[in-house]
């Protein structure tokens, strides 16, 4: 067993992910689903080993052996991937995640044709949130792209690691990944302000440096793309401002109602065919009202706006999820299973 054979098999089945752990059959994420790869056979810890250490330079080796874990990016036959390597009971195991090496425009990924809107701002904050492998990063790419082949823009990334690379357009893009290219987040964020950038995409918002440091970067006229690990929309507001002590709450909520442009909500719900899956939203865009509501800490009154306020651009996730179901994209057990607020999602389809 090689892993070019298991990396090509995960491309040939248009997988999302590849695991390999010890003890197990190699497996592919199809659809959200798992499937063993079961004429590899079941792999020992040597075999993990010998697949995964050879991807690794000398550094990332001591990275990991210091720190248990890392996260690296890789080529292969014109595909790239993104890979957490990993101990397990003291053996390595590894996740790879494809990137599709084309990244497809808005109007492809079947996005709403509000986010075209996203690439006309010059400085604020556009938050993607949702749990991993929900499209967030495949959402961004799009965007960005957008920017990139349409206006002359300086665009810089700070990932971990590099997910989309982006072809030659009318914009100029610098790609830095942590541990290749810069030592940490704070630094190459604190370094952004200095390389004359007019958009900048941090892939996460993780802990109060990065969440500062890109409220810094989006408060002094440039505009910002990042994503969380929250449910709703609301919940993002709640996280970010909870990651700062309570002192510091009320001026990080004045911040946000400045310098937030909106906030998406996205998951993938399978398609009432079984064999794909569709996106489903929640958009909330920072009005007047939103303003007002963020700065005077009131979040609570934030479903009521997303509820009533679709002519501005929002909906509500089970409001989005209503119509995926009303057009026969989605079955109604699929929406149900993947509300948020389940009674809600009751009150528009019955």
């Amino acid at each position: 067993m090689e892993i070019n054979q298991l990396l090509q098999a995960t491309i040939e089945k248009k997988a999302s992910d590849l695991h390999i752990i010890p003890e197990y059959f190699p497996s592919i994420r199809i659809n959200n689903e798992l499937l063993f790869l079961r004429s590899f056979g079941v792999t020992t810890g040597e075999d993990t080993e010998k697949l995964i250490l050879p991807l690794l330079t000398d550094n990332q080796r001591n990275y990991l052996n210091e720190n248990k874990e890392i996260d690296l990016g890789w080529d292969y036959e014109g595909n790239r991937f993104r890979i957490n390597v990993y101990t397990n009971k003291k053996k390595l195991g590894a996740a790879f995640r494809l990137i599709p090496n084309h990244i497809k425009t808005i109007d492809e990924l079947n996005l709403p044709s509000f986010f075209h809107t996203f690439t006309a701002y010059k400085q604020g904050l556009i938050l993607f949130t949702g749990p991993t492998g929900e499209g967030k990063s495949t959402s961004l790419a799009s965007i960005i792209n957008e920017i990139n082949q349409k206006k002359a823009r300086h665009i810089i990334t700070v990932e971990d690691p590099i997910e989309f690379t982006y072809p030659n357009g009318k914009s100029i893009v610098s790609q830095r990944e942590l541990h290749q290219d810069t030592l940490s987040w704070p630094i190459a964020l604190k370094s952004v302000l200095r390389e004359d950038p007019d958009v900048v995409l941090v892939g996460e918002m993780r802990d109060y440096d990065t969440v500062q440091l890109v409220l810094t970067i989006a408060e002094t006229g440039h505009l910002v793309f990042s994503t969380l690990h929250t449910g709703s929309t609301k919940e993002a507001i709640d996280r970010i401002v909870d990651v700062f002590p309570s002192g510091q709450q009320n001026q990080i909520r004045n911040t946000l109602s400045t310098t937030l442009v909106g906030v998406v909500a996205q998951r993938l719900i399978p398609d009432s065919t079984g064999v794909s899956r569709v996106p489903c939203f929640e958009i909330l865009m920072n009005t007047p009202s939103v303003s007002s509501i963020i700065r005077d800490g009131k979040n609570f009154m934030l479903d009521n706006v997303l509820e009533t306020s679709e002519d501005e651009g929002m909906i509500l996730f089970e409001k989005y999820l209503s119509k995926l179901y009303k057009s026969g994209l989605v079955t109604k057990e699929a929406a149900l299973d993947h509300a948020i607020r389940k009674q809600l999602l009751s009150k528009f389809i019955g």
